[in-house]
């Protein structure tokens, strides 16, 4: 029998601001999930990082499941209560619509799942971002199944030699391609570089070869990345499911993906570039102007439908270094202020919406008459001598 990994998560309210959970809140969903997950779970953890709680399902209903996705949306709601009882801040914020309506998907929630053929001993990391774009994936799952630098299994296993394949979104047309590594390698790393537009939505082996269908060995959540009510829906704290071990990436080798802190969109209201900061899950709070933006992961084992774990990955000084380089970062972006391209263009702002800002001036704005300085301006070669 196959089983389904479901990740779903969403920010239900903060503590203050866009900071930190609130721990009630989180018991409250994960008091929900254990009373009514009997007899449709096999096993689960909640978990959070920044403001955003996390649930992590194991079952064998496969993806889609309505009776999943219920039973995430119902604990939310519970824990929303709570979070509106006490006043916190941005209370069921990414719940955006008043009742469930048999998917979870478009509603608000992030959505991760992957139904697999679970091997014996079957390890995965679950990845938890807060503060940045679905599309700030785009290079650690990159780096992690297409990089031989990053992953040397890629060269020196025999199960891996043959690459994986991705399956890619264009969140901006409502179109997906898939991609085989290393083929396609340019051509991928062409589109995925504007990770605004286009985003890595899962990986699959390639056993074409061996007459076996393919399996899933990541996923990322980009449901809400989307247009919404006709308005673009920027920054989604994404997660990722990412299977390792046994013709996959090795545990290290998909840790080494984040132990250097590149640049991601969100940050600051969702409308600033900075460093993406690797850290336990005793540091997953968000601070300095409301970041910086930070990943969490969280390593299982699963076995038989039940989950051992979580080990926190990143809580180890061999990550200290890649935090003190996203602390100058930071230091050196912040210097610049409101300007691009610390800030984001304006049309990828979230919170405050610069054009909003900008329509105030538009009847201000007058024309600027460019045709006599078009009859001046002759070019000759002779400029390029």
């Amino acid at each position: 029998m196959k089983t389904t990994i479901s990740h779903i998560k969403a920010d239900i309210g903060s503590l203050p601001g866009h900071s930190s959970v609130y721990e009630p809140v989180v018991q409250e969903v994960g008091k929900f999930i254990k009373e009514h997950g009997n007899g449709i779970l096999t096993d689960h953890f909640i978990s959070h990082v920044g403001d955003d709680i996390q649930i992590t399902m194991i079952h064998n209903r496969g993806v889609d499941n309505s009776e999943i996705h219920e039973l995430a949306w119902d604990a939310f709601i519970a824990g929303t209560a709570v979070a509106k009882k006490v006043g916190l801040y941005g209370a069921g914020q990414d719940l955006l619509k008043d009742s469930f309506s048999g998917n979870i998907k478009g509603m608000g929630p992030g959505v991760a799942e992957m139904e697999i053929n679970a091997r014996k001993s079957e390890p995965f990391i679950i990845y938890m971002m807060d503060k940045t774009e679905p599309g700030a994936f785009n290079f650690p799952i990159f780096k992690m199944f297409a990089d031989p630098y990053n992953t040397p299994g890629l060269v020196i296993d025999p199960n891996m030699h043959d690459g994986f394949k991705f399956e890619i979104w264009d969140i901006i047309e409502g179109k997906k391609i898939y991609l085989d590594t290393p083929d396609h390698m340019y051509d991928i790393m062409g589109m995925i570089g504007s990770k605004s537009r286009y985003v890595i939505k899962r990986v699959f082996t390639k056993k074409n070869h061996e007459k076996l269908p393919d399996e899933n060995v990541s996923v990322i959540t980009t449901d809400k990345l989307s247009f919404i009510a006709g308005e673009y829906v920027g920054k989604d704290d994404p997660a990722g499911i990412v299977r390792i071990q046994s013709g996959l990436p090795a545990s290290g080798e998909s840790l080494e993906a984040f132990s250097h802190p590149y640049l991601v969109s969100g940050w600051m209201r969702g409308s600033f570039n900075g460093p993406l900061m690797p850290v336990g899950m005793k540091n997953a709070n968000m601070t300095r102007f409301d970041g910086p933006p930070r990943v969490v992961a969280l390593g299982f084992v699963l076995k038989d439908g039940k989950l051992t774990g979580p080990m926190d990955m990143f809580d180890d000084p061999a990550f200290d270094g890649a935090r003190k380089t996203a602390v100058d970062v930071v230091d050196y972006l912040r210097r610049m202020g409101p300007f691009e391209p610390h800030r984001l263009p304006e049309d990828e702002m979230e919170y405050t919406s610069l054009p909003k800002v900008l329509e105030r001036l538009k009847s201000q704005f007058q024309h600027i008459d460019m045709e006599p300085a078009k009859k001046k301006l002759k070019v000759s070669t002779k400029d390029f001598d």
